[in-house]
């Protein structure tokens, strides 16, 4: 006699499932629906000013966009010369003259719209003992020698143990005026972009 009720049990199980995938079809159908309809229902993109007696200036201002000047990827390239280049949020210049100095070491981070620069640490060949890494900063969008600034660690092998060692003091500035003469190169070929 238990035989049959647990066949009703499964049967009430299975239509409860099956309301289930049929409720989940109905919502799945009804969502591509509503993202098929074109929501463009006409009208104007901008806002009439507020006219004061006896203006005859246009009614409509063109407004500032959320993304500013240029669009998202600032198409507009400034009057100062700084070549920001479309999505690069620094100077195209020092970015690309810190890549071209600092390509022969693995780089860990390069990020355009922030303007840092991350290598990984790289042992020369000629003094496997030690390794470098550095950090390059840019810091605006102008072509000058305060626009960048570069950090540079130095490690010692001790026994298999990678230790801190001191960096001479003009290492960091030397590495900043090979920068800096490469993006004047840059800019004398007319590599700006």
């Amino acid at each position: 006699m238990k035989l049959p009720h647990r066949r009703a049990d499964q049967s009430r199980s299975g239509g409860f499932i099956g309301k289930r995938w049929a409720c989940a079809l109905a919502v799945l159908a009804a969502t591509s629906l509503l993202a098929a309809c074109n929501a463009d229902l006409g009208g104007e993109e901008k806002y009439p000013e507020r006219r004061q007696k006896g203006d005859s200036g246009p009614q409509y201002d063109q407004g500032n966009t959320v993304f500013g000047p240029g669009g998202l990827f600032g198409s507009e390239v400034p009057e100062d010369g700084a070549g920001g280049g479309a999505g690069i949020g620094v100077n195209s210049l020092l970015w690309r003259a810190s890549l071209d100095t600092v390509s022969f070491m693995p780089l860990v981070s390069a990020d355009p719209f922030g303007g840092v620069i991350i290598t990984d640490w790289y042992t020369p060949p000629a003094t496997p003992g030690e390794r470098f890494k550095v950090n390059i900063y840019i810091l605006g969008r102008a072509l000058r020698a305060d626009g960048i600034r570069a950090s540079v660690f130095r490690q010692q092998d001790m026994g298999g143990q990678w230790v801190d060692a001191p960096v001479a003091l003009n290492t960091a500035t030397d590495l900043e005026n090979a920068i800096l003469t490469r993006a004047r190169q840059l800019r004398q070929s007319g590599q700006q972009e």
